[in-house]
Order: C-alpha cells, then sequence, then structure tokens
C-alpha cells in the first residue's frame, strides 16, 4: 500500500495532536509515585472512563474481533459480550470499595487485607506474574498485531515495526506517567473511533459486497462450518449445539465470573483499579466503570463486525489472503489478518487516517500496559522488597527505567505467537478459576493469601497440562478445559480458605472499619469491631439496589448493542423492540444511580 502525501499529513497532525499535549505532563508526574502512577488522585469520571475504553481498544481488538467473525460468526463474540455481568457488577458492587481502599495499586490490597507473610508473598509474587510475565503477554499480543497490520500495509518487518511503535510508547510512558497516558488515550479514543467507522463505511461499500443489503443477501446463502450462519446473533442451539456451548452458554454460566481477564476482572482488577483508584471521589469511580462498559460494549463493535463480514465475502479463505499479499510472510497468515487485508481499499486520505488510528490504538494500550506493570514491579516489588528508603524521584526514575524494560521484554515474546485468538484462549485458560475467588474476598472474612496462592498455582498448573496434552495430539475443547481448570481451581482455594490459616483478627477489623463491605460473610468481624448491625446499615450500600442496578445496566448495554444491530441488518421490528428494551432499562438504571448516589451525600 502507497501513502500519497496527504495521507503522511494525516498521520503526522493525528501523532501531533495525540502526542504533544502528553509533553506538558512530564514535570508533573516526575513529583512522586502517586502522580506517576494514580495521577495524584484528582481525575474525574469522563476521563478515567475513556482512558479505560481507549486502553481495551487496542491494535490487536479489531483483529480478535474478524478472527471471532471469521471462525464462529457474529454471535461468536458471546465470549466477549458475556464479561458485561462483570463489569457492571464491578460499577455496583466493586468500585466503591476500591476507591475506599486508598491502595495505589490493586496489589497493594493484599496487605491491608491479609495478614502474616502469607500476604507479602503473594503481593511479590503477583507483581512478578501480572506486572512482567502476564502483562507481557498482552503487550505482546497488541503488538502481534501491529507487526501483521503493518506486514500487509508496507511490508514491514516484525522487528521494523516493533522498532517503530517502541521507541514511541516508551518514550511517552516513561516521560508522562499516567497524567500523560491519561490526556493521549482521551483524543486517540475519537481518532479510533472515526478511523474504524471509515473502515466500515468503505468495506460495506465495495463492488463486491454491494452496500448492507447485498452483505446481508451474500452471507445468508454462505455457510460456515456445520452450517453455521455468519449473521446470527445467537447461536443455533439445534444444529450446532457444540458451538453453542463454547460461544453462549460458557461464557454467560461460567465464564464472566471465574476467569481473570485483564480489562473484564471479576470485581475489578489491574488497570481498571488503576483508574478507580486515580479517580477522585467515590462517585467518580462508579461513573468512570459505567461509562466504560457502555463505551466498550456498544459503541465499538459494530464497525469491526462489518469489516469482517465484509472480508468473509472479500476473502473466503486464508489463501486468498495470500494471493491478494504474496510477499507476505506465511506465519502471519490467519483468520486475524482479515481486517488489515481490507483496509487496501481505503481510499487516499483515509489511509492515513486508519493508520494514524491504528497507531493510536496500538499506543493507548501499550503506554497503560507499560505504566500499570511498572507499576506493580516498583511499588509492589522493588520498593516492597528490595529498596524501602529510597527518596520519591528515585522511585519514579525506578518506573522509568522499568517501562524501556517491559517493552523489551514483550517485543521478545511477539516472536513466540501466531495469532490473536490463539493468544486470547491461552489467557483466558491460565486465568480460569480464579476470577470467584476475585469476587469473594471482599465479602468474606474466610479468604485468606494462601487462597490467593493456591488458586495462581493450580490454575497455572492445570492449564500447562491442558497445554503439553494438545501439543501433544491429546486435543481437548476450549470449553472443556475451561470449566476443568475451574472446576479445580475452585476446589482448591476454598478448601485452603477452610483449612488454610486464619487471617488475623486485628487486620480483618481494620479492612472492616476502613473498606465497609456488606453481606453476611462479615458479621462476626462486624461485631468483634464493636458495630451494631444498624450502624453497619446506616452506611453500607443498598444490595438490592446494587442488584437492580446490576441487571439493568447489563441489559441496557446489550439492548443497545442488539438495537444496532438489527438496523443494520434492515430488521426494524426487532431494532424497535430492542429499542424498547434499552428505554425502560435506561429508566431503572437512572433511578438506581440516582438513589445510590442520593445515599452517599446522606452519608457525607
Amino acid at each position: 500500500m502507497q501513502l500519497q502525501l496527504i495521507d503522511w499529513i494525516i498521520v503526522a497532525a493525528s501523532l501531533l495532536i495525540c502526542f504533544v499535549p502528553a509533553l506538558f505532563f512530564g514535570k508533573r508526574a516526575g513529583k512522586n509515585t502517586s502522580e506517576f502512577f494514580v495521577s495524584g488522585r484528582s481525575v474525574p469520571w469522563w476521563l478515567a472512563g475513556l482512558s479505560m475504553v481507549a486502553t481495551t481498544f487496542s491494535s490487536d481488538t479489531p483483529n480478535l474481533v474478524t478472527d471471532i467473525v471469521r471462525r464462529n460468526g457474529v454471535a461468536g463474540n458471546w465470549v466477549w459480550w458475556a464479561f458485561v455481568l462483570t463489569g457492571v457488577s464491578t460499577v455496583f458492587f466493586y468500585a466503591r470499595l476500591w476507591r475506599r481502599s486508598g491502595v495505589m495499586t490493586d496489589l497493594e490490597f493484599y496487605e491491608i487485607r491479609y495478614s502474616g507473610k502469607a500476604a507479602s508473598v503473594v503481593r511479590g509474587f503477583r507483581s512478578i506474574y501480572l506486572g512482567l510475565l502476564f502483562n507481557c503477554m498482552i503487550m505482546a499480543t497488541v503488538n502481534l498485531a501491529a507487526c501483521k497490520i503493518a506486514g500487509v500495509l508496507f511490508g514491514l518487518d516484525r522487528w521494523q515495526t516493533l522498532l517503530a511503535v517502541g521507541l514511541l510508547n516508551v518514550v511517552f510512558a516513561a516521560h508522562s506517567g499516567l497524567w500523560g497516558v491519561l490526556v493521549i488515550d482521551m483524543i486517540q479514543f475519537f481518532i479510533k473511533m472515526t478511523a474504524v467507522i471509515a473502515a466500515a463505511y468503505f468495506a460495506v461499500n465495495l463492488p463486491q459486497v454491494g452496500g448492507l443489503s447485498g452483505m446481508i443477501e451474500k452471507l445468508s446463502a454462505m455457510k460456515g462450518p456445520g452450517g453455521l450462519n455468519y449473521l446470527d446473533v445467537l447461536p443455533d442451539f439445534t444444529s450446532n449445539w457444540d458451538l453453542a456451548i463454547a460461544v453462549f452458554i460458557m461464557p454467560i454460566a461460567v465464564q464472566w465470573w471465574a476467569v481473570w481477564y485483564p480489562g473484564a476482572e471479576p470485581g475489578g482488577g489491574s488497570y481498571i483499579a488503576q483508574r478507580m483508584l486515580a479517580s477522585k471521589s467515590e462517585k467518580d469511580s462508579l461513573g468512570a466503570v459505567l461509562f466504560f462498559n457502555v463505551a466498550h460494549y456498544v459503541l465499538r463493535p459494530w464497525p469491526w463486525i462489518l469489516v469482517g463480514l465484509c472480508s468473509l465475502i472479500v476473502y473466503p479463505q486464508l489463501s486468498d489472503i495470500q494471493k491478494a499479499f504474496p510477499h507476505l510472510d506465511p506465519s502471519l497468515i490467519g483468520h486475524d489478518i482479515g481486517y488489515p487485508a481490507m483496509l487496501k481499499f481505503l481510499p487516499v486520505g483515509f489511509i492515513g487516517l486508519m493508520v494514524g488510528g491504528l497507531i493510536a490504538a496500538n499506543s493507548s494500550t501499550i503506554l497503560t500496559h507499560l505504566n500499570w506493570g511498572a507499576s506493580y514491579l516498583v511499588h509492589d516489588f522493588y520498593r516492597r522488597f528490595l529498596c524501602k528508603d529510597g527518596t520519591e524521584k528515585h522511585y519514579v526514575l525506578a518506573g522509568r527505567l522499568t517501562t524501556i524494560l517491559l517493552f523489551f521484554c514483550s517485543s521478545g515474546m511477539v516472536f513466540l505467537l501466531d495469532t490473536a485468538k490463539d493468544a486470547f484462549d491461552v489467557i483466558l485458560q491460565i486465568g480460569a478459576g480464579t476470577g470467584l475467588l476475585y469476587l469473594i474476598r471482599w465479602f468474606w472474612w474466610r479468604v485468606n493469601a494462601w487462597c490467593e496462592v493456591v488458586a495462581m498455582i493450580s490454575s497455572f498448573l492445570i492449564s500447562v497440562v491442558f497445554l503439553v496434552l494438545n501439543k501433544n495430539g491429546v486435543a481437548f475443547s476450549t470449553h472443556i478445559a475451561l470449566l476443568t481448570t475451574v472446576v479445580f481451581t475452585s476446589v482448591c482455594w476454598i478448601a485452603t480458605a477452610f483449612l488454610g490459616p486464619a487471617t488475623d483478627r486485628r487486620v480483618l477489623i481494620e479492612f472492616y472499619k476502613k473498606v465497609r463491605p456488606f453481606g453476611p460473610g462479615w458479621t462476626c468481624i462486624r461485631e468483634e469491631a464493636g458495630i451494631s448491625l444498624e450502624e453497619a446499615r446506616a452506611t453500607h450500600e443498598n444490595i438490592p439496589l446494587a442488584l437492580l442496578g446490576w441487571v439493568s445496566g447489563s441489559m441496557v448495554i446489550w439492548s443497545s448493542l442488539f438495537c444496532v444491530g438489527n438496523f443494520l441488518y434492515g430488521r426494524t421490528g426487532y431494532a424497535l423492540g430492542m429499542l424498547a428494551v434499552f428505554v425502560v432499562c435506561s429508566a431503572v438504571l437512572l433511578y438506581v444511580i440516582r438513589q445510590l448516589w442520593s445515599d452517599r451525600k446522606a452519608e457525607a
């Protein structure tokens, strides 16, 4: 693909608009670790929410969605649409608890919730496990997508792409801290959305596709494996039961609460927790997560889905992509490359916009993961265990150097991965079974630090067993492996909760007084703290109201998502039905939010 002068001007303008404002935050970020890692806890809800959704809108996300659509149709997206339940539960049950904890990272939580050496061990171990290993895996999937896109568009080798994006991301992540990341994210989100909407428009209007009506007509006549209808929003429960279990039943019944996945952690965590902790109030924390979930699931998916569906018409087989790009490295060929392959049809000017948008998509995610990972390695490992008496400027310098280290490690892992979907499955598998623990630890005093250790080890070991078996020809379906991992891990950590050493009572009482978790799981601790049931009810959340908010919020997101889809399909009756559900549930949701916020004002 050849970029014209106007394309290069647009690319340059996009980069300048995104990155120049972040230069002004370098001095502020260098003051102390609070400014560098959590922006001084003064971030408004809208900026925190925009940053969350921009972070999850990475260069690998359009590729992943295209991969899913080409393999399992639109219904295959339930593997991540099911995480709506996770995200909205965080809004109404966990956002305030995180903000009240007052910690700088979610790993610091372990030493205010648990006691003894086990608490320190789990904090130190997870700082390396998540901040270095897991974090580098995620960044590698993002940069793999960047390599595939650059390979298709410009014929660049992997190392050339990594060098180009690395210089940009490392410099700004190390210089401007979280404030710079937030500002860059805000601007990049609008550039990225404009670019992907343009890509969808031109893909749908290709002569081979014939507009929305032509796309629907052609795909209705095109069946996938097992009679798959690519357009269906729900899987066929009669003729393709295995697919229905894998992409719908398992995600809705198990995956959303049982699996730890960055950006959709049960109970909140990673960079989602970082944004909640950086929010200037509990209200802003709640508002940020709610805005994130609406934007994440409603605004973004359909432009990607439309391009993925069009790619099935233009490139029905992977061999068609290889023929269209004969000089492309064969190791990069996979269904996820269908998205960048469609970008060759963009007209002059819009090519530059898309390139700028893809650079923005890569940067918004990598910048966040570099800052988040550095916060773990510096605050939760280096400062906690190796150098306890350094100055704030020393720790900021350590954060900047760690940022550089993380990029080099993640770049090396790019050469070990093949497709975005394969990496997604590995991450889900390794995190399986731990989700329930992260939900319950806030509401049941018996959960101890050893539960965390056992959950991580058991989940990792059984995941490795399945990976080894798969490599040796003993294949298990993804949902069977996932369910087995969930059951095994849950049994292990629940047994540890009863059989392992209990958390020190003093620590539990202090945690209860500070965070004020609600529910019957803390009754004995509340009594030992000398707090009556009436006092507790006067300051704790309204559980029925929070449940109503959770259900109505989830329905708002799903109904609006499918309303848009049915309008695009030309199914006006279904679309109006979804619109009615959206209006009713939105009214309920607004009522719940007003009630919860008025309760907080009364308490204040």
